[in-house]
């Protein structure tokens, strides 16, 4: 039997970890041990309890006004002193690029432990965008000894930086998460669901928005803002903007300051079940999120990148998603032409989804399996 622990601390990271977590927890060959950090506290808690996942290790690590350089030094310290040292792992799954990842993948590499990265080599191709994103995963990917890669073109990039041992290609877990989740949903009622957000207008086209990184704080987000002010005017009478506002307050204060209009719905931030249930009701997706990118394709979902340069140029590539960043003419052109052209909108959501078809987890057990056990 061989000790695995699963390290994450945001929201996304446990999204596409659980159903790991589900999968090797169901074989004897492999001993479970969880892990969180908590960046992400509430909305975290949120998915562990969707997805039943029992939490071993609790750091709990966010301070008031804490430093990134602070963060990723008790970061290191603290899963090394409460973790690493309690027991004795064969494995350290990491997922993604947040300062979880970075800081985990250090020190289980301090301790002789192997790292398994869960969606490696993802690259934006700019160290600064996303920041620290893009540096966390290009160092994670030193430090690693298994790379599962969601698609071939994130196993190109790890070649290009000469890393071809233990490299495999498997898809996206979230594909697998998102297809979980939505199973569980039908176990409650959509009237209920419908009830609760009554104040949404669901026979008109929705377009959900969900805008908070942080390279769009700012000028950016006031260009975001304008197009989706223009939208909601040239459509009065057949759209309804959602958009579930981040807590941040580079976003909220000027989300509710700016967008004011009878047809944008301005929320609260969803739980992962009602986010994937919005956008299975909405009609287009905008969205800096890296996540949603991956999942709205499998949802027959056409994809608005409101970023600049995206590390997932795959869903680009085959024409599921349009990167318009925060340029305000191509947000609302963009839109109009998938509201009006029925054509154009279905080259889009009707393209096959590049990051999977919901069996990445069983393949990545398969693949360890095989390398452990063999």
């Amino acid at each position: 039997m061989k000790k695995i622990l699963f390290l994450f601390g945001t929201r996304p990271e446990a999204i596409k970890m659980a159903p790991l977590i589900q999968c090797f927890s169901n074989d004897e060959l492999f001993d479970v041990k969880v892990a969180v950090t908590a960046q992400h506290r509430e909305m975290l808690d949120q998915v562990l309890h969707f997805f039943n996942i029992n939490v071993d290790y609790d750091l709990n690590i966010m301070k008031p006004n804490q430093t990134l350089h602070q963060l990723t030094a008790d970061l290191i310290s603290r899963i090394t002193e409460e973790i690493l040292s309690k027991e004795s792992f064969d494995f350290v799954f990491v997922q993604g690029d947040t300062t979880t990842v970075l800081a985990g993948a250090l020190a289980a590499f301090y301790k002789k432990i192997k790292v398994v990265h869960i969606e490696a080599g993802l690259r934006s191709g700019d160290m600064l965008s996303p920041f620290p994103e893009e540096m966390n995963r290009v160092l994670t990917s030193k430090l690693a000894t298994f790379h599962f890669c969601p698609t071939e073109t994130s196993r190109n990039n790890l070649v290009a930086e000469n890393i071809t041992e233990n490299v495999f290609v498997v898809g996206n877990t979230v594909i697998d998460a998102l297809f979980k989740g939505l199973n569980k949903i039908k176990e409650t009622s959509e009237i209920e669901l419908l009830k609760q957000f009554q104040q949404i207008d669901f026979t008109k086209k929705v377009i959900l928005v969900t805008c908070h990184r942080r390279e769009n704080f700012g000028e950016p987000f006031q260009n975001i803002c304008e197009a989706l002010l223009d939208i909601a005017d040239l459509h009065k009478n057949d759209v309804e903007i959602v958009y579930p506002v981040h807590l941040n307050p580079n976003i909220k204060e000027i989300a509710h300051k700016k967008l004011i209009s009878s047809n944008i719905k301005l929320i609260t931030p969803l739980d992962y079940p009602e986010l994937i249930w919005m956008m299975n009701k909405s009609t287009i997706i905008l969205t800096d999120s890296g996540g949603i990118q991956e999942e709205a394709p499998s949802l027959g979902k056409p994809v608005l990148v409101l970023r600049e340069v995206t590390e997932r140029m795959e869903g680009v590539d085959a024409g599921n998603a349009i990167l318009v960043g925060s340029d305000k003419q191509k947000i609302v052109l963009e839109t109009t032409k998938l509201l009006s052209n029925l054509d154009y909108y279905n080259s889009i959501s009707k393209a096959s989804n590049p990051y999977g078809d919901g069996e990445t987890s069983e393949n990545v057990k398969l693949i360890l399996s095989k390398s452990v056990f063999e």
